[in-house]
C-alpha cells in the first residue's frame, strides 16, 4: 500500500494505459466469424460479402464473390444491399476492427445477421483463403 501511494503517479499511468489497451476489446460488440466459420457460410449461399475498405485495397485483393462499398458511403449505399436482407452479411475490412461500425450502420439498415470476419482480410489471408483480385 506504500508503494502505490508513494508512486501514485506511476500507478495512475499504468492503470490509465491498461484500460487505452483493453478499451478496443470491450467496445466491440457484435457478432464475429473465423474464417473458416466465413468459409462456410459462402460455401452453403447463406451469406453476402460487403468489404468497407477503400477501392485501392478492394482491387489489391478481396474475398470472392465481395461487394466493395467504403464505410464511409455505406450508409448511404446500404440500399444497394436491400435484396440480400434475408442473407447473413458477412462485413470485412482489413484488420477486422472498422467493420463494427458498419456491421452496426446495416443493423440500422435492417440486415437481421450480420457478421464481422474476425481479424478481417489480413487473417483470411493468413489462413491461406482464396482472394480474387
Amino acid at each position: 500500500m506504500k508503494f502505490i501511494l508513494d508512486h501514485i503517479f506511476l500507478v495512475g499511468i499504468a492503470v490509465l494505459s491498461g484500460g487505452a489497451l483493453l478499451w478496443p476489446l470491450l467496445t466491440q460488440r457484435g457478432k464475429k466469424a473465423t474464417p473458416q466459420q466465413v468459409t462456410l457460410l459462402i460455401n452453403r449461399a447463406k451469406a453476402t460479402i460487403v468489404d468497407v475498405r477503400d477501392a485501392a485495397a478492394f482491387g489489391a485483393g478481396h474475398l470472392p464473390d465481395a461487394r466493395n462499398i467504403p464505410l464511409g458511403e455505406l450508409a448511404k449505399r446500404s440500399g444497394e444491399l436491400e435484396k440480400f436482407k434475408n442473407r447473413t452479411a458477412v462485413v470485412v475490412c482489413q484488420k477486422g476492427t472498422r467493420a463494427f461500425g458498419a456491421a452496426k450502420i446495416l443493423e440500422k439498415a435492417g440486415f437481421a445477421d450480420v457478421v464481422v470476419l474476425d481479424g478481417g482480410i489480413d487473417a483470411w489471408k493468413t489462413q491461406g483463403l482464396p482472394i480474387t483480385k
